[in-house]
């Protein structure tokens, strides 16, 4: 039976619901997004002289609700307009619209006999094959369908979306005993290709996988930091990007998701899984039970293990402190009062930091010979012994353990990954001498001479499967591409790139550096790599691995030969940038770039000068080198002032197109996903595309590629007819510039940057509206960025950036 969902009915519109009905609005399904009736007026209505029967009354809980979650940030939205998909009402009145609705989300508060009472109304209304599915993290599924007709028990099942939705890619699949074998199917598919999910098939067991797995790691951390007595801000430096983990580590994430939150799952695991082997662990810490108490429950409070302070008044700011500056306080465990933070200072943290590979810095991290390294060996161990035990109870196959952990926690790499790079036999001899018991099954496996759960085979992914007793193909992975398990592919590499053969001889360049930086060995692989798709294949795709795609150009390599003054060397690395981007948009073969995460400066750049962008949904795109008191130097400035006069020429709106597109650099403006970037003109309609699982990114690009090649793809010549405005459309932005000055929105500095931005948009100074080549406007870029790294404000700016990570007004 074929299924399309056309509208989504969603039921309950707390911060939960919300979310949902925002992310299925995202992808453009029309929502039903119902609510309860207030029971009593508020003093507002009353005040207005309405009553209960007004529909703004009866609507007010939805509506409310609604709009706070439009209003937050991060932003619940890819774009703004995502709420003219969304109808809101109430359940006593617009419950039967439910019957135009493909699939019901039942997302009110977790109780059972709540949730029972909503399905009694939901089968009055809901039409023969819908689908119904209910957002719960832990109570179980078979219970909720109990009374239930056969074809809701058939259509029904649990979906466990986790929050917020649009950030955090895990949906958790359980199906009820009589759910029917294709609409599991149906959900696993739609998770993945239309709502970009990483969709994970769950058993019915306490709390599924992920809650199971990452709520034992929160349990394991408390309890390696009191053996080892670590302090909050220790742990969250030793559990953050340096773990693989989000930036919000372990406290920081705790007071985001909400310690009730925490402690609800937490307690109900002993009593719903009594057999579980590390019972102990979820027994809650008397500072966690404190705070409960406290009602210090993290951000929906005010406090939690932080607290942000306001900063001191006028009279404190008279008596030497900093005026309006808030302060994080830290919580201290011990004496359960508040007080500055303190950086955690470890050898193993700094010897780990400047390794870039993540399994290689496991490693390290595990290896420490510090108190650091302590703590990571007792977590992975306490961590390692755990999830073995977890097979088969909570699932059969290993991968959905760390699909789950990854994809609802965060974690850049799984459990069982985590235990291949640090060596699965190595590992279970120290945690055999430490006392740690693991599941046979794993010696067993070790026995077989089998010493590792992953390995990679003729390009495809493979895990150990304790059934079988060998390795099986992880499923769905084989209509992704996957760089990172394709090393068999590579047919050309530097030091720090990779070009891969992925098939129907199409090639895809990966670079590995800081934050995917790039710099020369990056720009002569780019180069190489056109080189080789115009004389063997069909085309070639940049795409990248990691939290990130590019951060941009290596910022540390102009410091050093600005600082030296070394504008020959500098020239030079600007001329090769300028070169690269400019051999993307004039190679013989279609070149597409498939950018996900922050696609910043260098990084955009070559996006602008692709045939075609694949971005990922959660892209965030932008040219932001005025921060660093630069403008575009790798022919980004160039292409913008491109792109206005071919806009320009076609609809004949001269300047205001410019004006756009140089607020959007001067300001440094970054889109908060890929759709918006097609708001900010950084994505062309027609051209650019998106894919909203980036996992799928590389695989649709190829496609994309392929049609592009086989239409025809002839190389386009380069331009010659470039339209710039001259002194006209010079003199606005000049006049702009300077207003925002006068006014002290922007410094001297902002003013010398802008104006060097709005001289090279514009083709400097020409009497009259001009047309010149992309040589002449590449020129001009380069000598204005190079004029820039000869400020002593621009180097101040740069120097703030790599030592501490922060942009510098001066």
């Amino acid at each position: 039976m074929k299924r399309t969902i056309r509208k989504v009915a969603i039921l309950g519109s707390g911060v939960m619901g919300s979310r949902i009905a925002c992310h299925f609005a995202g992808i453009g399904v029309p929502v039903l997004l119902l609510d309860i009736v207030p029971p009593a007026l508020s003093d507002t209505e009353q005040a207005r002289g309405l009553t209960l029967n007004d529909k703004a009354v009866r609507n007010r809980l939805v509506n409310d609700a609604l709009q706070a979650t439009l209003k937050g940030k991060p932003s619940a939205t890819f774009t703004k307009d995502v709420s003219n998909n969304i109808t809101t009402g109430n359940i006593d009145d617009d419950l039967p619209k439910i019957a135009d609705c493909d699939w019901i989300i039942e997302v009110v508060p977790e109780r059972l006999d709540i949730k029972q009472q909503t399905f009694d109304k939901v089968e009055k209304y809901r039409k023969q094959g819908a689908l119904v599915t209910t957002n719960t993290s832990g109570i179980p599924i078979h219970l909720m369908s109990q009374g239930r007709s056969e074809d809701f028990q058939q259509h029904f099942c649990g979906t466990h979306f986790f929050n917020p939705p649009r950030y955090l890619r895990l949906l958790e699949i359980i199906p009820d005993p009589s759910t029917k074998p294709e609409v599991i199917d149906f959900l696993m598919d739609y998770g993945s290709r239309f709502l970009g999910k990483t969709t994970v098939l769950c058993k019915d067991t306490p709390a599924f996988i992920a809650n199971r797995v990452g709520v034992f790691g929160f349990m394991a951390v408390f309890k390696a930091m009191q053996q080892l007595g670590l302090n909050v801000d220790e742990v969250d430096a030793l559990t953050g990007p340096v773990l693989g983990r989000p930036s919000s580590a372990t406290f920081r994430t705790g007071d985001v998701v909400g310690l009730d939150t925490l402690v609800h799952v937490a307690k109900d695991l002993p009593a719903n899984a009594p057999a579980d082997e590390a019972i102990d662990i979820f027994r809650i810490p008397s500072f966690l039970g404190k705070m409960i108490e406290n009602k210090w429950l993290g951000d929906k409070t005010g406090q939690g293990f932080y607290k942000k302070v306001k900063g001191p008044s006028s009279a404190e700011a008279s008596a030497g402190k900093e005026k309006g500056k808030s302060e994080i306080l830290t919580l201290n465990l011990d004496t359960m009062e508040y007080g500055p933070k303190q950086k955690a200072k470890f050898a193993t943290l700094e010897e780990a930091k400047p390794v870039d590979d993540l399994a290689q810095r496991l490693k390290v991290l595990y290896n420490g010979s510090d108190k650091a390294g302590d703590f990571y060996r007792m977590f992975h161990h306490l961590l390692f012994a755990y999830v073995s035990h977890r097979i088969p109870e909570i699932s059969e196959e290993l991968y959905k353990i760390d699909d789950a952990i990854k994809a609802g926690f965060g974690w850049e790499i799984g459990a069982f990954e985590s235990w291949d790079a640090l060596g699965v036999a190595r590992v279970m001899e120290q945690m055999a001498a430490t006392g740690y018991t693991v599941a046979p099954w794993v010696q067993l496996m070790l026995d077989k001479g089998i010493t590792r759960f992953y390995k990679t085979e003729n390009g495809q992914r493979k895990y150990y499967d304790i059934r079988s007793g060998a390795y099986q193909p992880v499923p769905g992975t084989g209509s992704f591409v996957l760089l990172e398990h394709l090393d068999e592919k590579v047919v050309w590499r530097n030091s720090v790139c990779k070009l891969y053969d992925i098939g129907d001889d199409v090639v895809a360049l990966r670079w590995n550096t800081k934050m995917n930086t790039i710099g020369g060995e990056v720009l002569e692989g780019v180069q190489k790599s056109v080189a080789i798709a115009e004389d063997q294949y069909k085309g070639l795709i940049l795409a990248n691995g990691g939290a990130n795609f590019s951060a941009g150009a290596n910022v540390g390599l102009i410091f050093m030969f600005a600082v030296e003054q070394e504008y020959d060397e500098l020239d030079m690395a600007v001329r090769q940038f300028q070169a690269t981007t400019m051999r993307l948009r004039y190679s013989s073969v279609p070149v597409i770039v498939a950018p996900h995460g922050m696609t910043l400066g260098g990084g955009c750049e070559m996006c602008l000068h692709a045939d075609s962008v694949q971005a990922a949904a959660e892209t965030y795109i932008g040219l932001v080198e005025v921060g660093v008191g630069l403008i575009p130097g790798g022919g980004g400035t160039k292409e913008l002032a491109v792109r206005a006069s071919a806009r320009n020429i076609k609809e004949d709106i001269e300047t205001n197109f410019l004006q756009q597109l140089f607020i959007n650099v001067g300001t440094a403006r970054v889109s908060t996903s890929a759709h918006e970037a097609f708001e900010h003109f950084i994505l062309r309609p027609g051209y650019d595309h998106i894919s909203l699982n980036p996992d799928a990114r590389i695989a649709d690009a190829k496609r994309n590629l392929l049609v592009m090649y086989e239409r025809g793809y002839t190389q386009p010549a380069p331009k010659h007819d470039i339209k710039v405005q001259g002194r006209g459309g010079l003199g606005g932005l000049i006049s702009g510039i300077h207003g925002m000055w006068r006014g002290n929105y922007i410094s001297g500095h902002d003013k010398l940057i802008a104006e060097k931005l709005a001289w090279v948009m514009c083709g400097g100074d020409l009497s009259q509206p001009t047309i010149v080549s992309e040589q002449y406007l590449l020129d001009l870029e380069r000598e204005a960025f190079l004029s820039l790294c000869g400020q002593k404000k621009t180097l101040e700016r740069i120097q703030s950036i790599l030592t501490t990570g922060k942009p510098l007004r001066n």
